[in-house]
C-alpha cells in the first residue's frame, strides 16, 4: 500500500477534482506483476491502468489501491467491475470513497467472492484529505502557511518581511504552490507584496491565484493579474465593490466573484464551496494574518505548515494570525501535528491538521 500511495503522490496538483489514486498489483507468490496511478480527469483511473498493463486479468492476484474502486461511470467506466472481471482474488484498500454515488465498491467486490481488507487508511485519508473534504462537506480545502520567527512574526515592527526565511524554504514553498490547485491571499497581502504566487520551479505549473477582497481594492496593475497569457486569477468580492474597479479588474484578466451574505467581508465559506464546485479542491493560503483567522474562526483551515526561522525580532510586529484573539484557552483552535518536524536548509518546518471533535 505504502507503494500506491507512492505511485498516486506523483501526481498531486494535477488530478482535481478527481482524487490521487495508485495501484499495485502482486501475483500469488507476493511479487509485483503491474503497478498504475490516475494521471488527471480523462485517464485511466489507477487501477484499471494496472489492470490494463495485464490485459485486465489478474487470477488468483491481490490489488492493492488506496482508494476504493468506483462504481460509477463518469470520463471513464466504473473500476469495480473490472477489479471483479479480472479474477483477482484479494483487494486491499485504503480510504473509502465517501462521494455520494461513488461508493459500493468494497460491498460489490464482497458480494463477488474477493477478500476484501484495509491498510494504510489514516494516511490514506491524509493523501486525499481535499477530496475527502469534498465529498463530506461540499468545499474547498485550505492549507495556512506562514514563514515565521521563532516569536511568531512575519514581519519586523517596520514592516519588513522580506526575507524572514531562507533560500531552501522559499523554494519548498513553491513546491507546495505546484501541488495545490489554488493559492490565496487577501487584498492586504497583494497590496503591500505585490507578489507574483507563482511556481518558479523546473516543470512546475502555476496554480490559480484567488484574492479576497470586499471592496476591489486590488490595484489592476498587480503582478498577479494574468492579463492576456498568465494563470487564471479570481477576486471574491462583495455586492459593495464599486463596478468601475470591477471592469478594470476584469480588463486585466481577472475573474470577479461577488458574493452577497449581508456582511462587510467575503464569506469565505460560500467562496469554499464556489471553488469546489469549479473542481478547486485544495487551496493554499499564504496570508495575512486577517486570513488565516477568519479562516480559523469559520472551520475551515483543514492544515497548516510553518516555515520557522531561528530568529527573533519581539515588539508589536504582526503575527501569522491576526482577528481579535480568544480569551480562554478552552477556546482555542485546536490542532494535531502531522509528521515529525523537517530542517528546510536552516528554517525548521512544521506540519499540523484540524482535530475532529
Amino acid at each position: 500500500m505504502r507503494r500506491a500511495l507512492e505511485l498516486a503522490e506523483q501526481y498531486r496538483g494535477r488530478t482535481s477534482p478527481n482524487p490521487i489514486v495508485g495501484a499495485v498489483i502482486v501475483d500469488r507468490a507476493g511479487k509485483v506483476i503491474a503497478e498504475g496511478a490516475h494521471k488527471g480527469p480523462g485517464n485511466k483511473h489507477g487501477e484499471a491502468e494496472a489492470l490494463a498493463k495485464l490485459g485486465g486479468k489478474a487470477p488468483g492476484g491481490t490489488l492493492y489501491v488506496n482508494l476504493e474502486p468506483c462504481t460509477h461511470q463518469g470520463r471513464t467506466p466504473p473500476c469495480t467491475p473490472a477489479v471483479i472481471a479480472s479474477g483477482v482474488a484479494r483487494v486491499v484498500i485504503g480510504s473509502q470513497d465517501p462521494f455520494p454515488g461513488h461508493g459500493g465498491g468494497i460491498a460489490a467486490l464482497r458480494k463477488a467472492k474477493i477478500k476484501v481488507d484495509r491498510a494504510l487508511v489514516a494516511e490514506s485519508d491524509a493523501a486525499n484529505r481535499p477530496f475527502l473534504t469534498w465529498a463530506r462537506e461540499e468545499r474547498a480545502a485550505f492549507t495556512l502557511k506562514a514563514a515565521i520567527t521563532l516569536d511568531g512574526k512575519i514581519a519586523t515592527v517596520g514592516g519588513e518581511s522580506q526575507w524572514i526565511t531562507g533560500e531552501a524554504a522559499r523554494a519548498d514553498v513553491h513546491r507546495l504552490r505546484d501541488l495545490h490547485d489554488a493559492v490565496l491571499v487577501g487584498v492586504d497581502t497583494v497590496i503591500a507584496d505585490d507578489p507574483r504566487l507563482s511556481a518558479r520551479l523546473p516543470g512546475a505549473r502555476d496554480p490559480v491565484r484567488v484574492v479576497v477582497d470586499s471592496m476591489l481594492r486590488t490595484p489592476p496593475s498587480s503582478q498577479l493579474l494574468p492579463r492576456k497569457k498568465g494563470p487564471r486569477t479570481i477576486i471574491a468580492t462583495t455586492s459593495r465593490a464599486p463596478a468601475a474597479k470591477e471592469n478594470a479588474l476584469v480588463k486585466a484578466g481577472a475573474e470577479v466573484w461577488r458574493f452577497d451574505a449581508g456582511t462587510k467581508r467575503v464569506p469565505l465559506k460560500y467562496l469554499a464551496m464556489e471553488l469546489a464546485d469549479q473542481g478547486i479542491l485544495s487551496v493554499l493560503v499564504e496570508g495575512g494574518g486577517e486570513v488565516h483567522a477568519s479562516l480559523l474562526a469559520s472551520g475551515l483551515a483543514d492544515e497548516v505548515v510553518l516555515y520557522i526561522a531561528p530568529k527573533l525580532v519581539g515588539g508589536p510586529a504582526p503575527s501569522w494570525v491576526g482577528g481579535k484573539g480568544i480569551r480562554k484557552l478552552a477556546e482555542a483552535y485546536g490542532l494535531t501535528f502531522e509528521g515529525p518536524p523537517v530542517l528546510v536548509g536552516e528554517d525548521l518546518k512544521i506540519r499540523a491538521v484540524r482535530k475532529i471533535r
